[in-house]
């Protein structure tokens, strides 16, 4: 979750395991009030820590007036998609690394970015949470403050739009794994 959450533009300067210390540290701090009163399963809770820690590092990162962070790694020109629209796509493209398709791997790469872009975020949140996240309907849902069964039509309609997208683009489905 938090390496697909991290903004690239922190690359350089964070790691995962840097989140994942700072986001300990405020699970020792905040675990007697979890256990007084838990209002949600303990994954979840943990789930949330992490998020909540990673808007406080993207704040202090990237919302001051530093060396802006983005100058510590080289991104692609155009404007970025959020991280969930590329981690999206390099999972669908797949992870074929051979020479030869390198270019056509790229192409597609930013096509499918596009295509995800143009989902409704809450769609592709939902897409997110189930398949790189892996949590359940009812946790998905549950995030995303929703009933479970609009969840489920979210989910099923996110899937569908993106496969209509994808099978719109040149070459189709070819490349990808839906």
């Amino acid at each position: 979750m938090i390496a697909l959450r991290l903004d690239r533009r922190l690359q350089g300067r964070l790691d995962v395991s840097d989140v994942l210390q700072e986001v300990a540290i405020e699970a020792i701090r905040g675990l007697p009030r979890y256990l007084d009163r838990p209002e949600m399963p303990f994954f979840l809770w943990m789930r949330w820590l992490c998020g909540t820690t990673l808007q406080v590092i993207h704040r202090k990162h990237l919302g001051v007036q530093a060396r802006e962070a983005g100058r510590e790694v080289q991104l692609y020109g155009g404007q970025m998609p959020g991280a969930s629209s590329l981690a999206i796509a390099a999972h669908l493209i797949g992870r074929d690394t051979r020479p030869s398709h390198a270019a056509a791997r790229a192409e597609r790469k930013v096509k499918l970015q596009r295509a995800v872009d143009s989902l409704d975020p809450i769609d592709r949140e939902m897409l997110v949470l189930r398949h790189f996240e892996e949590l359940t309907a009812e946790e998905a849902a549950r995030v995303l403050e929703i009933d479970r069964s609009a969840g489920s039509k979210r989910y099923m309609r996110a899937l569908k739009r993106l496969k209509s997208l994808i099978e719109a683009m040149p070459g189709g489905e070819e490349g990808f794994r839906l």
